[in-house]
């Protein structure tokens, strides 16, 4: 699936910590307040558990605990459904404020030192004036949460 590198799109950006994340609106079914989740026993710690959206049961991810970084929810804190495929999936962020327009060839490869857990999930860096957002890769964020906990499979 290629994608024509001078095309423009459509960005959610996010906030988890101090960092601004995008996903492409393409992507996004909706921005939900948090409700009741409800818990599911015996899946990965970074799944919080299952809402009903509109007659829907949709699992909900806490982007925080994939990312290894301490939850907190606060007013602002918010659920971005998304899409993949048939897979639709609820992800709890911090804050979901902004839509931008960027053109596909504005985004950069992640540089090679980023660590962390988060650099596994990341499609790319996008530099717009002075802000840095980093492009999230859904696949990469969803799939990996439904073949199975087990991290570093690939060889």
């Amino acid at each position: 699936m290629t994608e024509t590198f001078n095309s423009e799109m459509k960005i959610i950006v996010f906030q988890l910590k101090e960092k601004e994340y995008a996903i492409p609106v393409s992507q996004v079914r909706s921005i939900e307040k948090v409700q009741h989740i409800t818990r599911v026993p015996g899946t990965v710690p970074f799944v919080k558990g299952v809402i009903n959206l509109r007659g829907v049961v949709t699992p909900i991810i806490d982007l925080r605990k994939r990312f290894d970084l301490e939850e907190g929810y606060s007013d602002s804190t918010r659920v971005i459904i998304a899409t993949l495929e048939d897979k639709e999936v609820g992800l709890i962020v911090d804050s979901a404020n902004d839509v931008i327009d960027i053109t596909a060839d504005s985004i950069e490869p992640p540089p090679e030192i980023v660590g962390g857990t988060e650099s596994a999930f990341l499609k790319g860096v996008v530099k717009i004036d002075n802000r840095l957002l980093i492009l999230l890769d859904l696949d990469k964020v969803l799939i990996e949460k439904m073949d199975g906990p087990e991290k570093g499979t690939e060889g």
